[in-house]
């Protein structure tokens, strides 16, 4: 590097550019794995993102006190939420029943996923800040309603980076609808943007241009010709981070060529697997295959794995401001036996132990009748509630056939044992043996974190 002074131009670029890279210790940092706080219960996550909003009323959460008080008006005032909704109480139309030794009550719309109770922790008593979908979206993600912030998947990259060569640490498998909030609730922030979370399309070419053009040897020189080119920029002008992801992006992107089709190829996978996802049915078919990869890829090493709600035409995700009924079970539908199966295998092959299964959305549903204007009578449905929801754990060193929790008769809000966004945060970042106080990156002047300035272990629903 030439000892004389940068120009202006020089070290303006620098300034603007380059201090997001200077906590790299060199491009491949972002690849070694590194040891977690302590020893560590979950090894991987896999998120079930159920976006829109699932009713904690009509899931996990019976509330017989609605189907008591049905039309009636609620008696206390409701807070506001997003839309101006009737005071009318809806009782669910869903029907419950207990199951398994833990005898943990389950909605009519998930039998399947009901006989793994005795394996799941069912939170009844989840508390967020936003009512919104975009910015509860980042909340859940981020914990920060504002866009920006690093998603979960990208600080858990960041604490313990990656165990497999070839593939990313975070993969977003995507079934049709981005969430509102975009890619970025799946982005890096201010951390290098190579932990971000890499989305996997439906179909055969689930990663654009990614398929190998002409012999593996032209690309290999191809890469090394721009590996030069970019170590001569980042020798003129320092470490800057966008360089530096983008030479470990194209690195890995060379490796991933050889695994990717061979991952996304079940056909070794038998005939018993495949029909236990729900493969081999058409309304589960989708989201079967995401959960079968899920697990997949756990195998692989990939540290942080999100799935994303399947798309159904004329079907608004789990955000059923009217028609909750067929909503509501059509999403059920496409899920239950995928996640009963998901549940099931990594059971059966000794990985549910070490890999942290979560079901949730963004938020709950309110105990009101939401009504739409024109059909009044078979369109009800409910409106968004942060204020006491249900979210559900798996494997990974939570308690099972645990029921933790409470909201009050009418399921509005968490009124036992409440768990905010930020203390689900904590904990699971504590079962991969991460103190979520001491992982931090320097950014904007002070020593950031997913928790922000919040957020306790909830050392009861840890084994």
């Amino acid at each position: 590097m030439s000892n004389s002074c940068p120009s202006r131009r020089e070290w303006l670029f620098r300034a603007a550019n380059g201090f997001g890279g200077l906590a790299l210790a060199n491009m491949m940092a972002n690849a070694a794995t590194r040891p977690p706080h302590y020893a560590a219960k979950a090894k991987a996550v896999i998120f079930l993102f159920m976006d829109g909003g699932p009713a904690q009323m009509d899931t996990f959460d019976p509330k017989p006190r609605l189907t008591t008080d049905n039309g009636k008006p609620l008696p206390f005032k409701p807070p506001t939420t997003v839309f101006n909704i009737s005071d009318r109480i809806y009782g669910s139309p869903f029907a419950f029943k207990q199951y398994g030794q833990s005898g943990a009550p389950v909605s009519e719309l998930f039998p399947h996923v009901a006989g793994c109770v005795d394996d799941m922790c069912i939170i009844r008593s989840m508390v967020a800040d936003h009512s919104e979908h975009t910015a509860a979206n980042y909340f859940i993600h981020s914990g920060s309603g504002f866009q920006g912030r690093p998603s979960m998947g990208a600080w858990i990259n960041y604490g313990l980076g990656s165990v497999s060569d070839n593939l990313p640490g975070f993969i977003v498998l995507d079934n049709g609808l981005i969430p509102p909030g975009g890619l970025d609730c799946f982005g890096a922030g201010f951390l290098p943007a190579s932990y971000q979370g890499t989305v996997f399309r439906r179909g055969s070419h689930p990663i654009a241009d990614l398929e190998p053009r002409g012999p593996a040897s032209a690309q290999r020189a191809k890469l090394d010709l721009l590996g030069k080119l970019n170590k001569g920029v980042l020798e003129r002008f320092g470490q800057v981070s966008e360089i530096e992801a983008t030479i470990s992006n194209y690195e890995l992107a060379f490796r991933m060529q050889s695994e990717v089709p061979g991952l996304l190829d079940i056909s070794n996978e038998s005939d018993a697997t495949q029909k236990l996802y729900g493969i081999d049915e058409d309304i589960t078919a989708d989201f079967g295959r995401s959960c079968l990869m899920a697990r997949r890829l756990v195998e692989k090493g990939v540290r942080f794995i999100e799935l994303l709600t399947p798309a159904h035409k004329g079907l608004d995700r789990w955000d059923q401001h009217s028609d909750l009924l067929n909503g509501h079970r059509l999403n059920a539908k496409s899920t239950d036996k995928p996640i009963s199966g998901l549940l099931k295998d990594l059971k059966a092959r000794g990985l549910l132990d070490s890999t942290l299964v979560i079901w949730g959305g963004e938020f709950g549903r309110t105990p009101c009748a939401q009504m739409s204007d024109s059909n009044p009578t078979s369109k009800i449905g409910r409106d968004h509630n942060p204020f006491g929801f249900t979210m559900w754990m798996a494997g990974g060193g939570v308690k099972p056939g645990l029921v933790y929790g409470a909201t009050d008769d009418f399921g509005y809000y968490a009124v036992e044992n409440k768990v905010h966004m930020h203390d689900l945060h904590a904990t699971i970042l504590h079962l991969l043996g991460i103190d979520h106080l001491k992982l931090t990156y320097p950014y904007s002047g002070r020593d950031m974190r997913l928790t922000d300035v919040f957020g306790n272990v909830v050392k009861d629903i840890i084994t």
